[in-house]
């Protein structure tokens, strides 16, 4: 059978609410902000766009409201070259948001979950389905899904996939635990040191605790793969059980909303095309770094030609 470099992402699309403020409040506190903006994102479809834009055939199932934020969500993926056939529109619910605080390159995230709850794992199998009956999703697509949605969705929608032939990879964001029998069918699980923490109760500060979450990670996925995002210290992975890390870009961080999501992104289409895993975290920390130079969630995720132009400039 031939592969199918596709890549199907199940996840969330937000609107985000995002101001800028010198500090972050403390409780009970008002503090003056700038530079308000509201920009698309949600993990889901900031993955989407992120492999969309390196250059992959890219499908997005969903839902979101029957409103504004909605339609221009749906409008923003599609003009980054995303397929919203299966992105539903409802009436009875709004769209999911997050309200994002900046703050000397950090942020503090509160999500309004909406319609990203909605979608029921029958609804993703039907829809998983359609798109391996039109010959777009098959054996070699990547499928990628996140934390924000319905947990018990995201569990069937992983082990149908897996079951379809695809690779599957689980961005637990927020933490979070599935079922054991949908961690079994996980190849990839890709999260940051916080996540790690929250997931296998190892914080990856050095070798050796990054050597043992990764191999905790490996025994919750039956055998599959972890990869951890460590901010400005890069990433690691276990490659044939040595640990292999790819270092952060050197960039003046801007923004940081973005960046898990676009390496994540990446990294699924540069799986779609039969990349090795140390490529596919090169290609990702590079995509990440370019990323965090700029403002907002998917207007910061960059096309794969800008990031190839950064990289050579460096």
């Amino acid at each position: 059978m031939k592969r199918q470099q596709s890549v199907v992402v199940f996840g969330s699309m937000n609107m985000d609410l995002s101001v800028a403020c010198e500090r972050m409040p403390r409780a009970g506190e008002t503090i003056a902000g700038s530079d308000f903006f509201t920009a698309a994102g949600g993990k889901g479809a900031n993955q989407a766009v992120a492999a969309a834009r390196r250059g992959v055939a890219t499908y997005m199932i969903a839902a979101v409201g029957a409103d504004s934020f909605g339609d221009e969500l749906t409008r923003g993926l599609e003009a980054a070259g995303v397929d919203c056939t299966h992105v539903e529109h409802l009436a009875d619910i709004p769209t999911g948001t997050a309200t994002i605080l900046r703050s000397g390159g950090d942020n503090r995230i509160v999500l309004s979950a909406g319609a990203n709850t909605v979608r029921t794992g029958e609804d993703v199998v039907r829809s998983l389905d359609a798109l391996v009956a039109a010959g777009a999703v098959g054996m070699g697509s990547v499928f990628v899904a996140q934390g924000e949605c319905d947990l018990s969705t995201t569990a069937e929608a992983l082990v149908h996939a897996h079951r379809l032939g695809c690779f599957t990879i689980f961005n637990p964001a927020p933490a979070c635990q599935l079922p054991a029998e949908a961690w079994q069918e996980v190849d990839l699980v890709c999260l940051n040191e916080t996540e790690c923490e929250a997931v296998t109760g190892i914080l990856p500060v050095d070798d050796a605790s990054c050597t043992a979450a990764l191999r905790a990670l490996e025994q919750l996925t039956a055998g599959g793969t972890a990869v951890i995002t460590l901010g400005g210290a890069g990433s690691a992975a276990l490659i044939e059980d040595v640990l292999m890390q790819v270092p952060a870009q050197d960039c003046e961080v801007v923004d940081t909303t973005a960046a898990g999501d676009t390496y994540i992104g990446v990294f699924a289409a540069a799986r779609a095309e039969g990349e090795t895993l140390f490529e596919c975290m090169m290609q990702a920390s590079l995509a990440a770094g370019l990323a965090v130079t700029r403002l907002g969630a998917q207007p910061s995720i960059p096309t794969w030609d800008e990031v190839i132009r950064w990289a050579m400039s460096r």
